[in-house]
């Protein structure tokens, strides 16, 4: 399993308000999805999928039904990922790495309801799952 990269642990820390330090190999049981049930859960309105790639990321295409919050934002914009554990957050990135580690770090503040997404837009993009422009969202 990659680790995050100092600079990238740093950004998240900053953009997070300066949560506790990140561990390098968090227990992760039953704490990531599959990307399949992501897609599923989140057409069919059961969950919230948040991609927190940046916006140069999203430039390459999108899911249609994905809430676009750069990992940089989150720290201004908490209030937009819901704590309720009825309205499960799916978290994806590029790989799983950013996703990965906001997830620890919103659980380090309480969220029960977070997950991450196995695999990420690049495994969206490389099975030939829909994708759309931002703006066309």
């Amino acid at each position: 399993m990659k680790t995050l990269s100092r600079r990238t642990a740093l950004h998240l820390l900053l953009a997070l308000g300066g949560a506790a330090a990140l561990p390098a190999h968090a227990s992760l049981s039953g704490e990531k999805v599959s990307l399949d049930t992501a897609r599923a859960e989140a057409e069919a309105g059961r969950a919230l999928l948040v991609d927190i790639r940046e916006p140069q990321e999203h430039a390459t295409g999108v899911s249609r039904v994905a809430k676009l919050l750069p990992m940089r934002e989150i720290g201004a914009r908490l209030a937009e990922i819901p704590k309720d554990a009825a309205k499960p957050v799916l978290l994806i990135c590029n790989t799983q790495n950013r996703s990965r580690a906001v997830w620890q770090a919103l659980r380090e503040r309480g969220y029960t309801n977070v997950r991450y997404v196995e695999g990420g837009m690049s495994e969206w993009a490389r099975r030939g799952l829909p994708l759309v422009p931002p703006a066309a969202r």
